[in-house]
């Protein structure tokens, strides 16, 4: 008998692709878990899937545990946050950093909840290396503007950097605890960053205003559907 496991024809078929409704469903699940999420941080799978017009059986069909679609979740937020953050240049350091903040508010605005679980929560080594290379690219921005004496020099830049972070992610904690508006949190998250790295209260303030970047019309609104490109 011929053994045709291993022959060319078998060997090279491409792997079967997800049926449609099987990849809308997870969709479906992933979005719905944003926004339940985002209302309730101990939201069940169960909640989920009726969120989501699907029944208990279908969602563990595609996240065998709540923990594992939470790391999906999580994952999914890295990447957006590290492709939003990436590309951000400027010959001013604090017009930079500036624009960090405002970015990073942009991305976890409408999903605040579930952005301070994933930073503060059990899995915040995880998500925080995977945000490795956004603190990366704050180190350099504040060795940039320490080099152009724009930034303030009593502090070792790779503390100051971790500083200017945790500030930017202070905001967020009051985001949740006050529930500030979208051009509230904007501002504030800009205004602690650049207070941080050494200006004054006035200096940043008129910063912000007489850079028209900075402005929040001017930052990408954030999508955070499953479904649309990352």
């Amino acid at each position: 008998m011929t053994d045709t496991s291993t022959s060319p024809r078998r060997a090279s078929r491409p792997p079967r692709a997800p049926r449609r409704d099987a990849a809308e469903n997870r969709v479906a699940i992933l979005d719905a878990a944003i926004s339940e999420l985002n209302h309730d941080p101990d939201a069940s799978l169960e909640t989920i899937a009726s969120a989501a017009g699907l029944s208990r059986r279908s969602i563990y069909g595609h996240f065998s545990t709540r923990d594992e679609l939470v790391a999906e979740l999580n994952d999914r937020g890295i990447a957006r946050v590290t492709a939003a953050l990436a590309p951000i240049r400027h010959s001013d350091a604090r017009i930079a950093l500036a624009l960090v903040g405002a970015r990073l508010w942009s991305e976890v605005e409408d999903v605040r909840v579930t952005a301070q679980l994933a930073i503060r929560g059990p899995r915040r080594e995880i998500v925080g290396k995977g945000l490795e290379p956004v603190r990366r690219g704050v180190l350099d921005l504040v060795r940039q503007g320490v080099e152009a004496g724009q930034l303030r020099t009593d502090i070792e830049p790779g503390t100051l950097a971790r500083l200017i972070e945790g500030a930017a992610l202070s905001v967020l904690d009051e985001a949740v605890r006050a529930d500030i508006s979208r051009d509230e949190g904007h501002r504030l998250v800009m205004l602690v960053a650049l207070s941080t790295a050494g200006l004054s209260w006035r200096e940043a303030a008129e910063l912000i205003d007489a850079s028209p970047e900075l402005a929040p019309d001017a930052q990408p609104h954030a999508s955070h559907h499953a479904g649309d490109t990352e």
